[in-house]
């Protein structure tokens, strides 16, 4: 006989299934309302939304390809290892200023003729722009630990400038020894240059792998938002200028490519960020800022012209034509935050000064300030060399790069407005000055 209390609980098909129970022994529902399980919510991305995000990914896919096919490799999973390491690297490959200053012959004021000298070979020679930067790293070195006499400086320059080519460019850039010597009019020997090579070498112990402000500028701008062409341009003109003066010597590469990118940004009208300005990085700011405003006119006539070309925005004109018109880098002040008021507190007890205090009686009781000999802020003034010294009271020798004009190429005038230049650096002259200058009768 066939029991039919079990056909009785058979389940029977239907439209909506069962739900399974929750393995946990309480139900989705009820976890998603306990507080000990909070709702995670899924948040679904409208069609809008994922095609942008989409697109996004394809132009940064597209950013680092094109970036990849000059050579730039953005590994941005040990982003983070490369920064630090580079940041070492840069602590160990530091010159230092206070041995250059005890040079018996060598003087700042010749450093921007021998730099305008490099950059005409850098640019003559169609080099790398982190070649330049590392020749000038490797000379500052060379300087800081050797005596180096007038007669030699510029071949120290392009010992740096060979070196630094054979360790960055390509084989089929990098100038010859007969290249060096025809440049300089055959003022050295070909074994000159050699010989002075290894001795270079030798003095920094072989280490040139240095991170300079070119490849610093490269990580600020390949960033998640890649700057616009002008804002590069602009920046790297600004990290030239500082490879001819004193007060940038001090500072490390990394801070001159952020201080350099954050005035080229003000200058292009692009947003602050200020969460990645650090002290130095504004301290490189004033000091670009105040040379361009007040010293324009001594500016390189070589570099003014090599960043007057359309190839590089025109950079040097777009910059001298904002300061030209009175523009100032604009430095913001952080918000005050609101502060509890304090009562004034005067005590009780008080000893004034008696009014026939002296300034002999304070004297006896306080410390007195130790004195120094005080320097001039301008570290390019007459005043900077001290008469205590007596190697200062030596004549300083004159140091006159020379270089082999036929060499040169010509400008062309539709990629290089000089004369607007010529009139900006003559107008900006008159404005320093307070006064047009005399004309001059032959």
């Amino acid at each position: 006989m066939k029991d039919v209390s079990n056909t009785s609980r058979v389940a029977r098909p239907s439209a909506y299934p069962k739900k399974k129970p929750s393995p946990y022994g309480v139900s989705k529902s009820s976890r998603r309302q306990s507080p000990l399980h909070p709702a995670h919510s899924v948040v679904r991305k409208t069609p809008r939304a994922a095609r942008a995000e989409q697109l996004a990914q394809r132009q940064r896919y597209a950013q680092i390809s094109a970036l990849r096919r000059e050579g730039i490799y953005l590994e941005e999973e040990y982003h983070d290892e490369i920064r630090a390491y580079m940041h070492e690297m840069e602590r160990n490959t530091m010159c230092s200023i206070a041995s250059m200053d005890q040079q018996p012959e060598i003087r700042w004021h010749m450093r921007p003729c021998l730099v305008d000298f490099l950059v005409e070979l850098h640019f003559l020679f169609r080099l790398r722009p982190e070649t330049l930067y590392l020749t000038l790293n490797i000379i500052d070195r060379y300087v800081s630990k050797r005596v180096v006499y007038v007669k030699h400086y510029q071949l120290v320059g392009c010992a740096a400038l060979w070196i630094a080519a054979k360790f960055e460019d390509a084989k089929e850039r990098v100038p010859t020894v007969q290249d060096l010597a025809q440049m300089c009019q055959e003022t050295y020997d070909e074994s000159a240059f050699i010989q002075m090579e290894g001795h270079v070498l030798s003095t920094i112990q072989w280490t040139l792998g240095h991170p300079t402000a070119e490849s610093w500028l490269r990580i600020f701008c390949c960033g998640p938002v890649v700057e616009e062409q002008k804002v590069q341009h602009v920046a790297r003109f600004l990290m030239e200028i500082t490879l001819f003066y004193r007060e940038f010597c001090q500072y490390p590469s990394s801070a001159i490519a952020l201080g350099a990118l954050t005035l080229a940004r003000f200058l292009c009208g692009k947003g602050r960020r200020i969460f990645e300005e650090t002290e130095e990085c504004l301290e490189i700011v004033e000091h670009l800022d105040n040379r361009l405003a007040k010293h324009a006119n001594e500016l390189s006539e070589t570099l003014v012209k090599k960043y007057s070309y359309a190839f590089y925005s025109k950079a040097a004109t777009f910059v001298l034509q904002f300061y030209l018109q009175g523009g100032r880098f604009q430095r913001q002040t952080p918000l005050a935050l609101p502060m509890t008021p304090v009562r004034s507190y005067s005590p009780k007890v008080c000893t004034p000064m008696s009014v026939s205090t002296t300034a002999s009686d304070m004297s006896d009781d306080m410390p007195a300030t130790p004195t120094s000999p005080i320097f001039s802020s301008d570290a390019f003034s007459s005043s900077y060399m001290s008469d205590d010294n007596d190697k200062e009271n030596l004549p300083s020798p004159k140091f006159e790069p020379v270089i082999n004009k036929q060499l040169i190429e010509q400008v062309p005038e539709q990629f290089l407005p000089h004369d607007f230049v010529q009139y900006q650096r003559q107008a900006l002259h008159n404005l320093n000055v307070g006064s047009p200058r005399p004309a001059v009768v032959s």
